[in-house]
C-alpha cells in the first residue's frame, strides 16, 4: 500500500480508502461488511469512510459494530463522518439538518456514539450551507477539534471559493480552517479537482478524499448492455443517480476504453482508480466494493497507476471528451 499526506497536514492515508456509501446496510450485511473491511486493512487500507446520510445513520452503526468486533489498535485506521443532510431526508425537522452549530454538534456526538467510537479522525461538512454564516461553521469545527471529538474537519463538495472564505474566516479568528475536501472525482467528472481546485491546493493545501472513482460503477462497463440485477443503479430509491449516469454518450465513451484496459492487460475498473490516483493531488480514492473480488481487483490499481504514461493517458483524454 502507498500512503499519502494528506495536503498540508501531517496524518497520512492510503492512497485507496473503502467507503459504505449505497452498500452499507442496503447491499451488504454485517457479515460481508466484516469480510470487506477486513480485507481492506489486512492490504493496507486505513481509512474507512462514512456520513450520517448514509441509510439514515445506518451504515455508521454497522461499521461501528464491526470496528468493535475487529478490535483493532485505534491507532492503526482513521474513519469519518460527514453532516448536513440529516437523518430523515425530507422528514426533518428545522436544525435537523445543515451546518448550524447545533445539527453540527449533535449530529458529531450521534457519530461517535453510532460508530462507538470517542473520536472521528475526520468530520466533514457534508455540503455548503448559505443559510449558516460561515464564522459559524468555523467556529463550531474549531470547538470540537478543542473537545478532542475531531482531529480534522474538512468539506465536501464546496466550490473553490467558499473553501478559500472558511480559510479567510479561519485565519482572521486565529482558528483551523478545512484540511480536505471531498469532490466527485473520476473520468467524466474533472472539473473541479483539475481546473476550480488548483488556487486550493496551491494556496492552503487541502488533501483530497475523492468519491466515486468508478462513477457509481459506469466506468466498469457493467452498464454496456443495461442494468443488471442487483447493481447500484437498479436499487429502489436511486433512479436519480441512473438518471445521471447512464446517458448514451458516456456509455459509448466506456466501450471505447476497454480497448485501453486490455492495452493494459487489466479492467476497466482498475484502470479508472488507477488514473484518478494518478492525479497527485488526490490523497485517497474512497472504493465502494460489495464483493470480495471486487475489492482485490481494485487493489491492483496501485501497480496500473504507475504504468500511466502520459501517451496512454492523452488517449484516454481523447476518448474521454472531459479534460477541462
Amino acid at each position: 500500500m502507498e500512503y499519502r499526506k494528506m495536503g498540508n497536514t501531517g496524518l497520512k492515508l492510503s492512497v485507496l480508502s473503502y467507503g459504505s456509501w449505497v452498500t452499507f446496510s442496503k447491499q451488504v450485511d454485517d457479515s460481508a461488511s466484516d469480510r470487506l473491511m477486513g480485507l481492506a486493512y489486512d492490504n493496507g487500507i486505513n481509512f474507512f469512510d462514512n456520513a450520517e446520510a448514509y441509510e439514515g445513520g445506518r451504515s455508521e452503526e454497522m461499521m461501528g459494530r464491526v470496528l468493535k468486533m475487529k478490535n483493532w489498535d485505534r491507532t492503526s485506521y482513521c474513519i469519518s463522518s460527514k453532516a448536513f443532510f440529516g437523518l430523515y431526508g425530507k422528514n426533518n425537522k428545522p436544525n435537523q439538518n445543515g451546518l448550524s452549530r447545533k445539527h453540527l454538534t449533535e449530529a458529531c456526538n450521534a457519530a461517535l456514539s453510532r460508530m462507538q467510537t470517542d473520536y472521528l479522525d475526520l468530520f466533514y461538512c457534508h455540503r455548503p450551507d448559505p443559510e449558516t454564516p460561515m464564522q459559524e461553521v468555523v467556529t463550531t469545527m474549531n470547538i470540537l477539534l478543542q473537545q478532542g471529538k475531531i482531529l480534522y474537519w474538512g468539506t465536501s463538495e464546496w466550490s473553490a471559493a467558499e473553501i478559500m472564505e472558511a480559510h479567510k474566516v479561519a485565519d482572521k479568528l486565529g482558528l483551523i480552517g478545512p484540511a480536505m475536501e471531498q469532490p466527485q472525482y473520476n473520468m467524466f467528472e474533472r472539473e473541479k479537482m483539475e481546473s476550480d481546485y488548483l488556487p486550493v491546493f496551491s494556496g492552503p493545501g487541502l488533501g483530497t478524499t475523492i468519491w466515486s472513482p468508478l462513477a457509481s460503477g459506469l466506468l466498469t462497463g457493467k452498464y454496456n448492455d443495461g442494468i443488471p440485477e442487483g447493481s447500484r443503479l437498479a436499487l429502489e430509491n436511486y433512479s436519480w443517480l441512473k438518471d445521471r449516469m447512464l446517458e448514451q454518450d458516456k456509455i459509448d465513451r466506456v466501450k471505447k476504453l476497454a480497448s485501453v484496459a486490455a492495452g493494459m492487460d487489466t479492467s476497466l475498473a482498475t484502470l479508472a482508480i488507477a488514473w484518478c490516483i494518478h492525479n497527485p493531488n488526490v490523497t485517497t480514492a474512497i472504493l465502494g466494493a460489495t464483493k470480495e473480488s471486487q475489492l482485490t481487483a481494485n487493489l491492483k490499481a496501485l501497480d496500473v497507476y504507475q504504468q500511466l504514461t502520459p501517451e496512454i493517458m492523452k488517449n484516454i483524454d481523447d476518448i474521454m471528451g472531459s479534460k477541462p
